[in-house]
């Protein structure tokens, strides 16, 4: 405990961020360092709680408290080694997890939680500027060989610590760069690329091998993989888009997100990719459908693009500002949140449900038509009755469709596989994290469904001790989840 009167003298302090007016020019990064003192204060209000929930709202476990103390006492090194014991990435979780730690955190209960992630990702930065962060190659090798399928957090965690405990690890990614969504999903206002590169940079030093353009069940078949390699983990991710079966769903102009974030993050990456696949918001009236993280995505590339006008629609009912009663501490908090890209502008709707679109004689869409709907629970499920009279009309010359993934692809790889599958359409796997075909392994996404990228590494962890015991018959990685 940094100072025991801290939480009581000092106001939970945001990081600071660009002007509204210069960041939606550009693509870089939207939030700024903390000022030295300025963190150190704010991890000053880390409370001697007893019992710190924040572990328990971190799916890895990070020890939260501990490196809030070093940090205020100035010993930033011993905070990086305690940062990375729990977590392989800490740069990617301080950019991108909506910070779950702070939700559970105990000072949340009557004021406004530590400000957990804004430490954790200054921590990082500063270890990497002072060159602190330097790639450490096993000592000895095993002569197992692994093979990675899938290069998104809980891949890159599963192989980084497999090749930790000495086996050869292989990552095999479909895409024409390493990363999965973290590469093409998450804008660069978010996470500028270099940032990744870094880190990927370190893994290829300490003995990783990366290959992209490599689609297992269509470049290389599953059983070539199961000859070739010791185990297999499975870490291709949740990228079944949910879809919208209204009338005018297959007009031109109506898209998935992914695939417009996609050509927005290839452009930023230098491609000079053709018209014809390049989906641009410039001076168009569009219409997000999806109220979560990738729909705020896809608003704040909408705003740089320089859209005309911007709706966010959501079926669900606005949140509360506070807790509801039946939201109590240290559950998840729901309620109304402002990411940095709803600071930039755009509207946001709620309790709207989309019926229909409708073209021009072109075949593109002009209009999009909606009705209000109220919420109800029958028989323990959430349902939504229209409003008699509510019906409206937005223009909406681009609709991006966020609203979620419903699992993993199906065929190709998982049929020739034949690995068992859950009534929820992922990939089953036991307790030692194996699916049901022995020697192949599953992580993330894939086998828990569309989720946060802190559970994405916690499970690659965890993945790889199950791969390491299968291995060796023991493991001495640690593991998060059991």
């Amino acid at each position: 405990m940094g100072k025991v009167t801290g939480f009581i003298e000092i106001q939970r302090q945001k990081p600071p961020t660009r002007p509204v007016s210069e960041r939606i020019r550009d693509w870089r990064e939207v939030y700024l360092p903390y000022d030295r003192q300025a963190l150190q204060d704010q991890t000053a209000r880390c409370m001697d709680c007893g019992i710190p929930f924040c572990h328990q709202g971190c799916p890895l476990g990070n020890l939260i408290p501990s490196w809030n103390d070093l940090v205020y006492h100035d010993r930033w090194r011993s905070a990086v080694d305690r940062l990375h014991a729990t977590n392989n990435f800490p740069e990617l979780t301080g950019r991108l997890c909506p910070a779950p730690c702070e939700g559970a955190c105990v000072l949340g209960l009557n004021d406004a939680p530590v400000t957990i992630k804004s430490a954790e990702v200054a921590i990082i930065d500063r270890a990497f500027a002072e060159g602190w962060v330097t790639a450490r190659p096993p000592a000895r090798r095993t002569g197992k060989h692994v093979v990675v399928i899938g290069s998104g957090p809980a891949g890159l965690a599963a192989a980084e610590q497999l090749n930790r405990a000495g086996h050869n690890v292989t990552v095999l990614e479909r895409a024409d760069r390493i990363g999965g969504l973290l590469r093409y999903g998450i804008p660069e206002f978010k996470l500028e690329k270099h940032v990744l590169e870094r880190r990927l940079d370190l893994m290829r030093k300490e003995g990783i091998e990366f290959q992209t353009g490599c689609h297992v069940g269509i470049d290389v078949s599953a059983d070539d993989l199961l000859e070739e390699f010791d185990a297999v983990v499975l870490a291709g991710g949740s990228t079944q888009p949910r879809d919208l079966p209204v009338p005018g769903r297959e007009l031109a102009g109506v898209h998935f997100a992914m695939e417009y974030l996609t050509a927005q993050n290839r452009r930023c990456e230098g491609d000079d990719l053709p018209e014809s696949q390049f989906v641009s918001a410039a001076g168009k009236h569009v219409v997000i459908i999806g109220g979560g993280d990738t729909g705020a995505d896809c608003l704040g590339t909408a705003i740089r693009q320089g859209a005309r006008s911007i709706t966010q629609l959501e079926l669900l009912p606005q949140p509360p500002r506070e807790r509801a009663a039946d939201n109590p501490w240290p559950t998840w908090p729901n309620i109304f949140r402002m990411s940095s890209a709803h600071e930039e502008g755009g509207e946001r709707l709620y309790s709207v449900s989309t019926q229909r679109f409708t073209a021009d004689a072109d075949g593109r869409v002009t209009t999009l038509h909606a009705t209000r709907v109220e919420a109800a629970v029958v028989s323990g499920r959430p349902t939504f009755k229209p409003v008699p009279g509510s019906e409206f009309e937005l223009p909406a010359e681009l609709v991006l469709l966020a609203m979620g993934f419903t699992g993993p692809e199906r065929g190709g790889m998982l049929d020739q596989l034949g690995v068992r599958m859950t009534e929820r359409g992922t990939v089953w796997r036991d307790e030692k994290w194996m699916t049901s075909v022995p020697g192949v392994f599953a992580a993330g996404d894939m086998q828990r469904g569309q989720s946060l990228i802190v559970w994405a590494i916690a499970e690659g962890r965890s993945c790889a001790r199950g791969v390491d015991a299968y291995l060796m018959g023991e493991s001495d990685l640690p593991a998060p989840l059991q």
